[in-house]
């Protein structure tokens, strides 16, 4: 039990960071895209990273509902 639960805890942490991480690269090349006159639209920015977020969301719940990816590819290979 201890080791499943240390293994659980990094694999954890390192899912956080490593969406913490593409969180913050995404910041940076969308900051690079609207930039206007060396200032930057915090706003639209945002709602742009809001997008991302509610997109992977909804496809997760989707993809969810639907029974999963490996569902499809036999529900496909069946046809």
């Amino acid at each position: 039990f201890n080791t499943a639960f240390r293994a659980g805890g990094v694999m954890g942490y390192s899912l956080c960071a490593l969406s913490l991480m593409i969180l913050y690269i995404l910041t940076l090349l969308y900051r690079g895209v609207f930039d206007k006159d060396g200032k930057v639209d915090y706003t639209q920015l945002f709602e742009c990273i809001a997008g991302y977020g509610l997109g992977g969301s909804a496809i997760a719940m989707f993809g969810r509902v639907g029974g999963g990816i490996f569902t499809k590819a036999a529900d496909v290979g069946a046809d």
